[in-house]
């Protein structure tokens, strides 16, 4: 079996149960996963639905001592860095392992802004949830129960778009002066400086 060094998985709009089976899976196999985005994953069902059912999740806790757990992260990233630990043993070292293969991140921070992000088809929303049917984002919900940080990493995320879109503009500008040149030159001239016919 081959492996990617590393997998960037955008979590835009993916359901987030089938997303994180699917993670899971690679990870127990081996592969170093990534998933940024983490704040605009969706679950399904209405956002009254989900609001009631973390509610129910938020009042789970030990009675002798609530320090010893469950403990209840805000941050989208950490919602799902959880679902995905819970479709493996992440009490055996092959588990432990398998979770230090991975990372959770809202928005998309710096190391991972250049490098390619992949989809999974499967856990689409659009391809998987009936067009009539309700879903939640996970970080409008996460912000209404004490995220704090949904404006920053908003603030940060038209940063990086602009930059990106600037970044693209001139790579576009480049390749047109390119072609443009190789047309000016005939397919002798490309031929003797190294191209290709």
């Amino acid at each position: 079996m081959t492996f990617q060094k590393i997998v960037v998985v955008d979590g835009r709009d993916h359901m987030l149960g089938r997303m994180a089976s699917i993670v899971a899976k690679q990870l127990l196999s081996g592969q170093q996963v990534v998933v940024v985005r983490a704040d605009q994953v969706v679950v399904s069902g209405s956002a009254v639905r989900n609001q009631m059912k973390w509610a129910r999740f938020m009042r789970k806790r030990t009675n002798t001592n609530p320090k010893w757990g469950p403990f209840h992260h805000r941050a989208p990233s950490r919602i799902v860095f959880r679902t995905i630990r819970g479709m493996i043993p992440h009490k055996t070292q092959r588990g432990a392992l398998a979770l230090q293969r991975l990372k959770c991140f809202d928005g998309i921070p710096a190391p991972f802004d250049t490098m390619k992000r992949m989809v999974i088809p499967d856990a689409l929303r659009v391809n998987r949830l009936r067009p009539h049917r309700r879903w939640t984002v996970i970080g409008e919900m996460a912000g209404a129960n004490g995220w704090k940080y949904a404006d920053l990493v908003k603030r940060l995320e038209a940063t990086r778009k602009a930059k990106s879109a600037e970044f693209y503009a001139a790579k576009k500008a480049s390749a047109a002066k390119f072609a443009k040149a190789q047309a000016a030159l005939g397919p002798n001239e490309v031929l003797a400086a190294g191209g290709f016919m």
